[in-house]
C-alpha cells in the first residue's frame, strides 16, 4: 500500500528529498552562512597579527634579559658565586704651605660578615660582643639577616681588635684594612681643615671642599665560594688595585697658626669671652695664613653624638657669619673719599679738610654721635687723619652723604661688599648689605661708620687688605696645589686678580693716615717699635631681636705691616669680652703679639 503525502505528488516528494540530500543545512533547518572570501582575508590577518605580536615580544624580552640586564644578572651570579673583600684608597693629606702634615692616616680595620657563611651564628656573635665591646642580641640578628650577603660589623677599629676576631677563627668573618684619618695638631684650624665621615668621605671644610682630590679609588679582592659563602679549596682570587687619593698643600703656614691661636686662646680666657677669631692674610695676593676660630674641638675625638654641638663648633664663622664691624669700616669710607678727591669730585673732603667740631649729626631726624663729649681735651675740630686717630664717627657720616648712595655704593661693589669673596671653600656668606633704593638718608649714613650694614671677617678683611696693598683685589684662596704622592705637582693654584678698588696714590696716602693710628691714636696698643705698623680699631655694639643689646659689644682690630708694603694683615675679633671691650684695649694688643711673634719666626729686620 502506498502512502502519499497530501497535495504533493510522488514525484514532486522524491525531487525534494534529493534536494535535501544536497544540502545538508537546510535538513537542519540551519540557513547558511555566506562566508566571502574578504571576510577570510581578514579573519587570517587578524591571527598572524597576533602572532606576529607575541613573537615581537618575545624578542624583546629576550633582548632586554640578554643585553640589557645582563650586567645586573652577572652582578647577581657573582654575589652569590664570589666574597668581596674591600680595598680602601689611601685618603690624600693635607699639609701647610712648607710641609707640615695638618691631617693624614693611620691604620685601622673594618670587620665584615658572610651570614650565609656563618656555620655558628650564635657563638659567632658571643665571640665578637666581647671583642668588639657590642650588643650579643645585635649581632645575632644581623649574623641570622639572610637578606643581606655583606654585613659591616665595625669600622675602624685598633689592630688589637681584629686580631682578637682572628685568633677565634671565626667561619664567614674576615676583615679589611680601612685607614683611620689622623689630625697631629688635633684642634689647630680645625674648622678649616674639617674632618670625614666613617665611611672616609670629607663632611666638612677642606675635606669636604677638595674630596674628588683626596679621596681615591677603592679597589678590591674577589674570592670565589660556593653556594652558602664558603671560601673554594684551591680557587684563585682577583685583586683590583685601590688608587690613592692626592696631597693638598694650603696656603696657611702652621707655625703663625699656632701662634695666633695661642694669642686668641689667652684673650678668650682674660676676657671671658664668647669667641675670639682672627684672619691673617698676605696682602699682596690674599692667601690665607691663618684663621682661628674659638672655642674649638679636636679632630681626633669628635662630638658625633651631640650634633648641635658639633655643628656650632665646626663651623667657619671667619667665612660663614656676618656682623656689623664698626669702625674698623671707616678704611673703606676713608678709601672712598680720598680716591674720589683724586679723581676731582667736588664733594669729596681734601686731605686737610677740617671736618666741624660738632660732635652730632641729624639725620632724617635721627641723632647720631661721637663717642667722645670733646670736651676736656677731647678732639674737636679735626682733619680725616685725625678722625681717622680718634674713630670720630660725624666725621664719616660727613663723607658718605657727600658722596652719595650710587657713589658710595660703586665702591662698597668694588670692596665686595654683598657678594662672596670667592674664597675656595664651602658656606661663605655674601653678607647684607641693603638695596640703594630702599635706603634711608639716615640708614646710609651710618653705613659710613660701620653700622647698617654686615660683613663676613674675611670680607672685612680682604677689603681692609685692598685698600692699602695698592688698591688690588684678589680672590682669597686657601689651597696653594694639589700634589702626587711623590711630591709631583699636578694643579699650582695661582693668584686671581678681580679688579681695582682705588688708586696706587690714594691706597699709600690711606696707608700713611692708618700708621698714624697706630703711632698716634686709637691703635697704639698695636705699636712696636721699630717697625711700620698701621691699622684700625672697632668696637661695635651688638643686636638682639632688633634692638641693641646692653653691654654687649664686639671688638676689633685691622692691622697690618710693614705699612708701607703691607705682608701680613690680621683681623682680630674678641666677641662679647667682658670687663673692658674697646677694640683699642682688647684687640688691638692680640695683633701686636701677633705681629712680634711672625718678626721672631722670619727674625725680619725693622723698618728702615
Amino acid at each position: 500500500m502506498s502512502t502519499s503525502t497530501p497535495g504533493r505528488s510522488r514525484t514532486e516528494w522524491c525531487a525534494a528529498s534529493d534536494d535535501i540530500n544536497k544540502n545538508p543545512w537546510r535538513k537542519l533547518n540551519i540557513k547558511q552562512k555566506d562566508y566571502s572570501l574578504s571576510v577570510l582575508r581578514k579573519r587570517l590577518f587578524a591571527v598572524l597579527t597576533a602572532i606576529t605580536f607575541l613573537f615581537c615580544l618575545f624578542l624583546a624580552r629576550f633582548f632586554y634579559i640578554q643585553v640589557i640586564w645582563e650586567d645586573d644578572l652577572n652582578a647577581r651570579a657573582l654575589d652569590q658565586w664570589t666574597r668581596e673583600i674591600p680595598v680602601s684608597a689611601l685618603r690624600g693629606n693635607i699639609y701647610d704651605r712648607n710641609g707640615e702634615l695638618l691631617a693624614g692616616n693611620i691604620a685601622a680595620y673594618s670587620l665584615y660578615a658572610r651570614a650565609n657563611a656563618v656555620t655558628d651564628a650564635e657563638g659567632t656573635a658571643q665571640i665578637l660582643a666581647g671583642a668588639l665591646s657590642m650588643n650579643y642580641d645585635d649581632l645575632l640578628t644581623k649574623l641570622t639577616d639572610g637578606s643581606r650577603s655583606e654585613i659591616v660589623l665595625v669600622r675602624q677599629a685598633e689592630k688589637s681588635v681584629v686580631e682578637k676576631v682572628e685568633g677565634a677563627d671565626l667561619g664567614g668573618v674576615y676583615y679589611a684594612r680601612d685607614d683611620k684619618r689622623f689630625y697631629p695638631h688635633g684642634s689647630l684650624a680645625c674648622q678649616v681643615l674639617g674632618f670625614t665621615s666613617y665611611d672616609g668621605s670629607g663632611s666638612t671644610g677642606i675635606e669636604q671642599y677638595y674630596n674628588k682630590y683626596l679621596a681615591g679609588t677603592a679597589g678590591e679582592i674577589l674570592f670565589e665560594t660556593d653556594l652558602v659563602g664558603v671560601d673554594l679549596e684551591g680557587a684563585t682570587a682577583a685583586y683590583i688595585p685601590a688608587t690613592d687619593g692626592q696631597d693638598i698643600r694650603l696656603t696657611l703656614d702652621y707655625r703663625i697658626l699656632a701662634l695666633a691661636e695661642e694669642v686668641m686662646n689667652r684673650a678668650l680666657t682674660e676676657y671671658s669671652a664668647k669667641a675670639a677669631r682672627a684672619v691673617i692674610l698676605d696682602p699682596s695676593d690674599f692667601s690665607v695664613l691663618a684663621m682661628v676660630n674659638l672655642p674649638s674641638y679636636d679632630l681626633n675625638d669628635i662630638p658625633r653624638n651631640d650634633l648641635s654641638a658639633l655643628n656650632a663648633l665646626s663651623r667657619n664663622a671667619l667665612v660663614s657669619d656676618v656682623y656689623e664691624p664698626g669702625s674698623t669700616f671707616k678704611i673703606v669710607t676713608a678709601a672712598a673719599n680720598i680716591e674720589e678727591y683724586l679723581q676731582g669730585n667736588k664733594n669729596a673732603f681734601a686731605t686737610n679738610y677740617v671736618f666741624s667740631s660738632a660732635r652730632t649729626r641729624t639725620v632724617d631726624s635721627t641723632t647720631i654721635r661721637c663717642w667722645s663729649d670733646h670736651a676736656n681735651g677731647k678732639h674737636s675740630n679735626q682733619t680725616l687723619a685725625e678722625a681717622l686717630n680718634n674713630s670720630c664717627n660725624p666725621c664719616f657720616v660727613d663723607i658718605a652723604l657727600a658722596l652719595g648712595k650710587e657713589t658710595f655704593y660703586d665702591y662698597l661693589s668694588a670692596f665686595h661688599f654683598g657678594r662672596a669673596t670667592g674664597l675656595d671653600f664651602s658656606g661663605e656668606a655674601i653678607g647684607m648689605l641693603l638695596p640703594e633704593h630702599t635706603l634711608r638718608d639716615c640708614d646710609f649714613a651710618r653705613i659710613g661708620f660701620g653700622q647698617t650694614i654686615a660683613v663676613t671677617p674675611l670680607q672685612l678683611a680682604c677689603a681692609g687688605a685692598a685698600a692699602v696693598n695698592g688698591g688690588y683685589y684678589y680672590a682669597p684662596r686657601l689651597v696653594d696645589a694639589i700634589v702626587s704622592k711623590d711630591g709631583v705637582v699636578l694643579e699650582k693654584t695661582e693668584p686671581v686678580f678681580v679688579g681695582r678698588t682705588v688708586s696706587e696714590e690714594a691706597s699709600s696716602i690711606l696707608s700713611s693716615m692708618l700708621e698714624g693710628v697706630v703711632r698716634d691714636g686709637s691703635g697704639k696698643k698695636a705699636y712696636i717699635e721699630g717697625y711700620r705698623v698701621a691699622g684700625k680699631t672697632g668696637t661695635a655694639q651688638k643686636y638682639e631681636d632688633g634692638h641693641i643689646a646692653q653691654g654687649k659689644y664686639v671688638s676689633s682690630f685691622l692691622g697690618y705691616f710693614p705699612a708701607d708694603n703691607p705682608r701680613y694683615l690680621a683681623l682680630i675679633i674678641v666677641d662679647e669680652p667682658q670687663g673692658a671691650y674697646y677694640g683699642s684695649t682688647v684687640a688691638a694688643p692680640c695683633a701686636k703679639e701677633i705681629f712680634e711673634g711672625i718678626i721672631d719666626l722670619f727674625k725680619l729686620p725693622p723698618s728702615e
